[in-house]
């Protein structure tokens, strides 16, 4: 069983950025699918980027693409997202999430997940 934990969160300025951590122990997330979801007040979880397994495949969600980066650690373990040019509708507890065995981005495809870090965009 792995165990996640988000870190980096914090309150900025429009336009500003952070650097998430998603930092893994228990086991390795190297061959893992690793992706980062936001969930605002009131709104259903969603996608923000992942990073494929066995590769350094990446993807990204419309909303965030172009402003944001996702890499792995590997001797780490530990999965980084960038975020850049933030804007106030990026506000959001940001979870990472990992899976060995599936191929999705939906939150349902990971069975291993992070307690959340709160970010807030001011205007």
């Amino acid at each position: 069983q792995v165990q996640l934990a988000e870190s980096g969160g914090g309150l900025v300025q429009a336009g500003g950025s952070l650097r998430l951590s998603c930092s893994a122990s228990g086991r390795t997330i190297s061959t893992d699918t690793v992706a980062w979801f936001r969930q605002a007040p009131g709104k259903e979880r969603e996608f923000v980027a992942a990073v494929r397994r066995f590769s350094t495949i990446t993807s990204a969600a419309e909303s965030v693409k172009g402003r944001s980066t996702i890499s792995r650690d590997s001797a780490k373990n530990t999965v980084y997202l960038q975020m850049n040019s933030l804007k106030p509708e990026d506000t959001a507890v940001y979870y990472c999430a990992a899976e060995h065995d599936g191929l999705g981005y939906q939150p349902s495809d990971f069975a291993s997940w992070g307690q959340g870090t709160q970010v807030t965009v001011s205007s």
